[in-house]
């Protein structure tokens, strides 16, 4: 059995009395004082995350932008230097490869900050695809680089802004600061109002070896307003709440972005052809044949990853999240089904171990903070 991999904060958070689980072959926090508590406080307060097993691959070069175009499905000819977008790398059949944030930097300099599971797949991918030339397009792998920080809630912007002289009020949605320095830490820091718990926050990249200080400065910093360290558990609740996909549940190789309701960072208008676009547009143009809804349980019972959903004997789909919502106090859950099943108030049965459980079709994001 292979030594699981541990991020540059490991050490930090074992101190705050983590409980560390495998997760993709990383040893990560799942928890710290709780999931439901750690929830409330993301919510309420202000949460800090340890995100360092994510992947970063940079695609720099004069013909960059083109072969990102046809790369992914978003228009990446929209980003001007500081500004962020979400987007996709899709196969043929239109099912996703991967679905990743593209921060640009600077002309022909660009950084995809990926899943952990799928960087690998994701630079052999692009590498596979690039048929131009080295000097053309550079693709590297700068995963072990960096330590990724995210500060999410209400709290976030007031906390950080004790350590830094920049003004974060001026860094927008999906905007970012690629030189911001902290106090007392000697190296540049990227950060992005950008997350993954649908809650105002910070994503911040740092040389790894100023990461464990940052870590601990910020946490040092939070503490008069309540922040806390949080686990990879009350992350899944919290961007399951908010309607954010998790790869490999809401999207995979086979569920397309289109199904998955992310038509928002598909671009069928776009000039450049992207892998996967023929296939999208059929999708788009001839109507789905199954849809990810959101649902919320009659009967007590939670819904489960891979829980079959009928429609009277007949098996439509199947659950892809599921949870007790610690916000809402209701068993909810995504599902992915035929696509006639997927109207607000149609009545649902989810196969709970050995009871096909009621429930209803539902509109999403299930919790979307107030302004």
């Amino acid at each position: 059995m292979s030594e699981l991999k541990r991020t540059p904060l490991f050490p930090e958070y074992k101190k705050s009395g983590a409980k560390t689980v495998d997760f993709g072959g990383w040893d990560l926090p799942v928890q710290f004082a709780g999931i439901k508590h750690e929830h409330e406080i993301t919510r309420t307060k202000a949460g800090l995350f340890d995100v360092s097993h994510m992947g970063e691959i940079s695609v720099r070069g004069p013909k960059s932008l083109d072969f990102l175009q046809k790369m992914t499905t978003n228009n990446v000819a929209k980003l001007t230097p500081n500004r962020a977008q979400y987007t996709f790398m899709c196969n043929e059949d239109g099912g996703t490869i991967d679905d990743f944030i593209i921060y640009m930097l600077e002309d022909e300099d660009y950084l995809l900050v990926v899943n952990a599971a799928n960087t690998e797949k994701d630079y052999e991918w692009l590498t596979a695809h690039n048929n131009y030339s080295n000097a053309d397009v550079i693709i590297t792998n700068e995963s072990s680089h960096y330590v990724q920080i995210a500060l999410q809630g209400p709290e976030a912007e007031q906390i950080l802004q004790t350590l830094t002289k920049s003004d974060l009020s001026e860094i927008k949605f999906f905007r970012f600061d690629r030189d911001l320095y902290f106090s007392s830490i000697g190296a540049p820091a990227i950060v992005s109002r950008t997350g993954y718990t649908g809650e105002d926050g910070f994503e911040i990249y740092i040389d790894k070896s100023y990461g464990p200080d940052l870590w601990n400065l910020i946490l040092e910093a939070g503490e008069p307003k309540g922040l806390e360290p949080i686990g990879l558990g009350a992350r899944d609740t919290l961007r399951f709440e908010a309607n954010l996909p998790l790869y490999g549940q809401e999207l995979s190789e086979t569920i397309s972005p289109i199904e998955a309701g992310l038509k928002f960072a598909v671009k069928l208008d776009k000039e450049s052809d992207f892998i996967g676009k023929e296939s999208l547009q059929k999708q788009v143009e001839h109507g789905l044949t199954r849809k990810l809804i959101g649902i919320e349980m009659i009967d007590k019972g939670i819904p489960r990853h891979g829980y079959g959903v009928y429609s009277g004997e007949e098996e439509i789909g199947f659950v892809t999240s599921g949870t007790q919502s610690p916000t809402l106090n209701k068993n909810i859950g995504l599902a992915l089904v035929k696509a006639e099943a997927a109207i607000e108030g149609t009545e649902l049965h989810v196969q709970v171990r050995k009871r096909k459980l009621k429930a209803v079709v539902v509109n999403t994001p299930f919790y979307k903070r107030e302004k």
